[in-house]
């Protein structure tokens, strides 16, 4: 009977091992393999990985695909959802503990409002991010162009991102100093209402001053369906961030999609009328892989603990609303889709706007065929009527 408890214990430490040994940084078996011919940096960080990628080089970069058919033996799922657990149990304590100073400064009238938001926000992203470091139970990796003039003089800017599991408001908040640079703005990012009923996230939200957006709770998948009264106020406390100095995060999928695979869920033009409203740029991130840790149907589900955000440089200025909804549906989607880049022309020709315009050449094109063989028959049909009439 011992020898059986031995047995167990040993299996069950080498599966810990395995799962463990190659943290973030550590085991470059569990890294994509980059050639050192590349121009690409890894930055030496102890709980995850950075690619800052050399734009001027960028044709004979490929950023390596994440292994989207991996998945955990059972020992390691279980460890890894215990880590997880661990990490939102502590989340649960640690904010409330350390945001309560800020409060009591903000009651006693020694901050304002705009500190008090400030500070909370960078009180969120240093628990998220220590937390993560003492409970790895995901291997991260963040991909930016080390040449993007917003990571070292970052513009004010409308920040967009695809939504594909409840842990995504805490990896843009642990990594945000990886995805925005070191020299970021402050930020507040529009979420969905109905998460003040959690009250560790509601305390997080409302402190922040993050956004709300009433909408119903209708299940993930299916069609949002907005409160047009919540609008008006969106829209001012949107402006009035704007003008403080805040950038602006929306998620414009609007809920977390079950099936990132397939691609992106309806994407809704609220970040291109905030960009317009406010003269801002989008800036476009994607996330990979979270889904498979916390799934938005099926819950902790852990079959993986790989995932990655890809920051794509540049803001862009778009004219009008679809040439932002298929922009970011083609390339954001991608990314969350296969854990990589499009090819390397097709990117370009997305983020320039070369591509948009091949899309209306290519619309025009096939209306004006349509309008000549319309022609056509119109014509076909009169010279057959002219032949009946003589």
């Amino acid at each position: 009977m011992k020898n059986m408890q031995w047995k167990q214990l040993v299996i069950i430490l080498a599966a810990a091992l395995s799962l463990v040994a190659p943290i973030d940084g550590f085991a470059p078996s569990r890294l994509p393999k980059i050639s050192a011919h590349l121009p690409v940096i890894k930055s030496q960080n102890s709980y995850n990985q950075n690619m800052i990628l050399n734009s001027a080089a960028a044709s004979s970069i490929v950023i390596p695909a994440m292994n989207s058919r991996r998945s955990l033996n059972r020992v390691q799922s279980k460890i890894v959802k215990a880590l997880m657990v661990t990490y939102i149990a502590s989340m649960c304590v640690a904010l409330p503990v350390t945001l309560f100073p800020v409060y009591l400064l903000y009651k006693a009238k020694l901050i304002d409002r705009i500190q008090k938001e400030t500070w909370s926000l960078k009180v969120g992203q240093f628990c998220s991010r220590w937390l993560m470091r003492i409970f790895p139970f995901a291997s991260k990796r963040v991909v930016v162009n080390s040449d993007d003039e917003q990571l070292k003089n970052p513009e004010p800017s409308i920040w967009v991102c695809n939504h594909i599991s409840m842990l995504d408001l805490f990896f843009v908040l642990a990594l945000d100093n990886r995805i925005r640079g070191k020299n970021r703005r402050p930020l507040k990012i529009l979420y969905w209402k109905g998460l003040e009923a959690n009250p560790v996230t509601g305390l997080l939200c409302k402190m922040c001053g993050f956004i709300p957006v009433d909408m119903a709770a209708n299940g993930n998948g299916n069609e949002n369906e907005y409160d047009p009264k919540s609008f008006k106020q969106m829209l001012k406390s949107t402006k009035a961030a704007i003008e403080e100095g805040f950038d602006i995060a929306i998620l414009p999928e609007g809920q977390p999609n079950p099936s990132p695979e397939q691609g992106l869920q309806p994407i809704y033009s609220g970040a291109f009328t905030l960009a317009r409203m406010s003269r801002r740029p989008i800036k476009m991130m994607a996330l990979y892989g979270l889904h498979r840790l916390w799934h938005p149907n099926v819950g902790m589900e852990c079959v993986s603990r790989d995932m990655a955000v890809r920051v794509y440089p540049g803001g862009r200025v778009f004219k009008e609303a679809e040439e932002f909804t298929s922009t970011f549906e083609a390339v954001a989607g991608h990314f969350g889709a296969h854990g990589c880049d499009m090819p390397h022309e097709e990117l370009n020709m997305w983020l320039d706007g070369s591509m948009w315009q091949t899309e209306l050449s290519r619309r025009a094109a096939t209306r004006l065929a349509a309008e000549n063989i319309d022609q056509e028959e119109k014509s076909k049909r009169a010279s057959e009527e002219t032949v009946k009439k003589q």
